[in-house]
Parts: C-alpha cells; sequence; structure tokens
C-alpha cells in the first residue's frame, strides 16, 4: 500500500459523483426532449451505463476460466443494488414506488431472478440459456418502449430548465457518464484493493466485498445524484434496470463465451438470498410503500449482515 492507492481510492469516488451526476442530468434531458418517461429511460440507457463495470468484470473473468467470480459479481452486485443502491438515498429522500411502471418492472425482475435461479440451480447455465437471457431482455425492452410512448407523459418540474439546454449538450452529459462511471469505479476498486490486501484481507474476501460492491459503487452514484435532485423515478428504474441488465445482459452474454459451472455453496447460499431479498423488494414496489428512512435503514442493516456473512464464509 503506497500514496498512490489513496489517490486512486479519493480520485475514483469523485469521478463515480460527478459521472454519476452527469447520466442523472443527460438521462432526464433525453426522457424530457423524447417524450418517453425517466424511469423508462433510467430501465435502459442508465441502467447499462452503471452496469458497465460488472460487465467488464463478468467477461474478464468468463475469459480468464473463473466462472465463480463471474456469478459471484453478478450476484453480490444485484444483492448491493437492492439493499444499499436503495438504502443510502432513501435517507436523503423517500423513493416513491407507487408508479404503475415500477410495479411492472418489478414483477419482470423477480420474473428474471427466478429464471436465473432455476438455471442455476440445475448445475450450469449454458449458451442456449445465456442466449435465452438475451432475447427475453430484449423482449423486456421493447415493451417497455412500447408502453412508455403510449403513456400520457407527466408533468415535469424541471421541464422549462431541461428546455433551455441543447441536445448536444445533453449527448455529452450521458456520455461523460456512461465513460467516467466506470473509470472511476476502476480507480476506487483499484485502490480499495490494495489497501484491503496491505491491512490482511484475502482474495476471495476482497472478490465478495470490495469488487461487487466497487462495480455497484456506479448505480450508487447516480441513486444519490438522483435523490438530490429529487428524481426518485430514476432511482428505482436504476436498480430495476441494473438488475435485469446484471442478470440477462451479462450472465447471458458470459455464458455465450463459456458456458457458467454454478457451485453448490453458491447456489444455496448467496443466489437463495438474492431470490429473497428481490421478492422483498418486489412485495414493497407491489405494496406502494415509499421506501423512506426507516425501510432505507431496514435495507443498510440487510446488507451489513450480508457482507458480514460473506466475510464469515470467507475466513471459515
Amino acid at each position: 500500500m503506497n500514496a498512490l492507492s489513496f489517490v486512486y481510492l479519493i480520485g475514483g469516488a469523485a469521478l463515480l459523483m460527478f459521472a454519476g451526476d452527469a447520466l442523472v442530468k443527460g438521462a432526464m434531458g433525453i426522457s424530457l426532449r423524447s417524450g418517453l418517461s425517466a424511469t423508462f429511460v433510467s430501465l435502459t440507457v442508465v441502467a447499462l451505463g452503471t452496469s458497465l463495470p460488472e460487465l467488464l468484470v463478468s467477461v474478464q473473468a468468463a475469459l480468464s476460466g473463473s466462472t465463480d467470480m463471474a456469478l459471484g459479481n453478478v450476484i453480490g452486485s444485484n444483492i448491493a443494488n437492492s439493499l444499499l443502491i436503495l438504502g443510502v438515498p432513501a435517507l436523503i429522500l423517500a423513493v416513491k414506488t407507487h408508479a404503475s411502471e415500477h410495479k411492472r418492472n418489478a414483477f419482470m425482475m423477480l420474473a428474471a431472478t427466478a429464471a436465473f435461479a432455476a438455471v442455476a440451480w440445475s448445475g450450469e447455465i449454458s449458451r442456449f440459456a445465456g442466449i435465452c437471457f438475451l432475447i427475453g431482455l430484449l423482449g423486456i425492452i421493447g415493451l417497455s418502449l412500447y408502453l412508455s410512448k403510449n403513456q400520457p407523459a407527466e408533468l415535469e418540474t424541471e421541464a422549462t430548465e431541461t428546455a433551455k439546454i441543447p441536445s448536444k449538450k445533453l449527448i455529452l452529459y450521458l456520455l461523460v457518464g456512461i465513460i467516467g462511471l466506470p473509470i472511476g469505479a476502476h480507480g476506487l476498486i483499484t485502490g480499495a484493493k490494495d489497501i484491503a490486501l496491505a491491512v490482511g484481507l484475502s482474495e476471495s474476501a476482497i472478490g465478495l466485498t470490495v469488487i461487487a460492491l466497487g462495480t455497484s459503487l456506479p448505480e450508487l452514484a447516480a441513486s444519490v445524484a438522483a435523490a438530490f435532485r429529487g428524481r426518485t423515478d430514476v432511482i428505482m428504474g436504476n436498480v430495476i434496470g441494473s438488475n435485469l441488465m446484471n442478470i440477462m445482459a451479462i450472465i447471458g452474454v458470459t455464458s455465450i463465451i463459456t458456458p457458467l459451472s454454478v457451485a453448490s455453496t453458491l447456489v444455496l447460499t448467496d443466489i437463495t438470498m438474492l431470490l429473497g431479498i428481490t421478492i422483498v423488494l418486489t412485495l414493497v414496489v407491489f405494496a406502494k410503500w415509499p421506501i423512506g428512512k426507516g425501510i432505507g435503514l431496514v435495507f443498510l442493516a440487510g446488507y451489513g449482515v450480508f457482507t458480514w456473512l460473506a466475510l464469515s464464509h470467507t475466513v471459515g
């Protein structure tokens, strides 16, 4: 560990926050200009941009033969999305869940997670399953686009301000966010990994905690930026969209590159835990409970328990 580790850590965190704000601003502007809902744009464009670190890590792991890392990265990231990425902004502003889009998207997230668990329990995620995941994702995006275009536009308090921003500038914001988020995440992961190794954490512990958390930091940065802008629709769309992208796009792509062998321990613990957390989140959305400070603290406590169990399992 040296001074450069802290430079990577601090610089990566700063870039994440800057890029997250740019991504949210660009996505909001484009959604208002195009007549699409902010929820749809966050479900697709924002979610894809913030999921790039998971894609890069998982593809690299698949190419190197580390299928457990590819699976663990996705599972850990989705758990972090559902508990941490919703819990932190909820402390800033209550995240509303009453929109009909949220209920539909949450159901699709649950269905995708259940399908992922079912395939994983068979012991292998084949290339055919990966192709099915990608086709399913295209279907979800197509359906969401159709329904978004046929849904009455909501009144936006920022419409007048956004209308003054040139389209080229909005696209620039979006590109800065999409490019800057994975770069910032890489810098933060590099610094955090060096520091973690220096204090005695094992490689496996780092993979379950630092890497999974680090690849979820773009979602956290984008969600916190959205909370400060009062856009809880972007937060929900980002979380649900990222979970869908992680399972259907990232697992789909990596399993096409190489079939993913699933270890029994991974199935019985992490995947089962992910499915349970997804069910709880879906029930919260269907009940239209706003995710305020109370639920946010419960989610954060749940993520703390998950991290503790992951470290305990590694040590044991």
